[in-house]
């Protein structure tokens, strides 16, 4: 796939977005739920040896494939590594997948009801190294966790700003202020995200696009306009902390968003499985995100 195959993809392929890229603190959260305690490393290098062999262990499992997941979002050390040989964004590619790379570096204390991004002074050389290893596109994420109109501005005007960053290395950027879903304030959070997502869409250069990774609205719809906008390639959903079931079926009440799912995605997969059970477990989450991402109710 080339970027223009890629491109395509995005806008337009059935299926959904894999996150694979937790990083840092929430790496033995995500090995405890994978079955695997901390006292099964000694330090952050065999921490994150075992979560390679675990993202290693998904990308090549013949369930993971671009016929249902059209892309994968990964952490650097995961980008830098290597699945089944080859380094990651390769074998992805080889799978018919279009591959992402986090680049936020962690949330800033809460001010003004939000959590910004932390500064990113090596952004520049992440994206040029990203770029050479084929990677398509970036993901960035900041917090809402109430509705503060000076708070939800602020995190879509940096959002933006750091959109305009990758857009000038010629990858395609994953803009992703997630909504709380513990947020007391979630519907009208929601409703002022969107204004300010539509200003600072409107205000793009002509030719420009971006994708837009958002919690699952209160009110189902409500995300239309920015599913419908000239400027946005795909909007894509994060599960925020639902469960897959409850997950999938707010996702099938909004019409063309499709899945960027993390703990759903992984949530019954475990180190102890056999390679088969492994497969079969990895396929029937595969499948039920995929119906969610593709068939929607009314």
């Amino acid at each position: 796939m080339n970027t223009a195959d890629m491109t395509a993809k995005m806008a337009a392929g059935n299926g959904f977005i894999a996150a694979l890229d937790q990083s840092g603190g929430s790496t033995p959260k995500a090995l405890a739920g994978y079955g695997i305690s901390e006292d099964a490393w000694s330090d952050e290098a065999g921490m994150f040896d075992l979560i390679h062999a675990m993202r290693e262990r998904i990308i090549m499992s013949p369930a993971f494939t671009g016929d249902k997941v059209i892309g994968a979002i990964l952490f650097e050390r995961t980008m830098d590594g290597t699945a089944g040989g080859k380094p990651v964004p390769a074998a992805l590619i080889d799978k018919g997948i279009v591959p992402f790379i986090k680049i936020d570096k962690g949330l800033e204390d809460e001010v003004n009801g939000v959590q910004l991004m932390k500064p990113m002074p090596e952004l520049d050389a992440l994206l040029t190294k990203s770029k050479a290893l084929g990677v398509y596109g970036t993901k960035e994420r900041s917090v809402i966790n109430s509705a503060n109109a000076e708070g939800i501005a602020a995190i879509v005007k940096q959002q933006f700003e750091v959109g305009q960053q990758v857009l000038a290395h010629g990858m395609m950027p994953m803009i992703e202020p997630e909504v709380n879903i513990k947020s007391e304030t979630r519907a009208e959070c929601d409703a002022i995200l969107l204004k300010e997502i539509l200003k600072a869409l409107d205000a793009l250069p002509e030719g420009q696009q971006v994708m837009l990774k958002l919690s699952l609205p209160v009110v189902p719809g409500t995300f239309d306009p920015l599913v419908q906008h000239p400027r946005v390639l795909r909007v894509v959903a994060l599960s925020g902390g639902y469960k897959r079931p409850e997950a999938c079926v707010e996702l099938a009440k909004n019409k063309g968003i499709i899945a960027s799912f993390s703990r759903a995605l992984l949530e019954d997969l475990r180190a102890q499985m056999s390679d088969a059970e492994f497969d079969a477990s990895l396929g029937g989450a595969i499948d039920e995100i995929y119906k969610g991402s593709t068939v929607k109710t009314a």
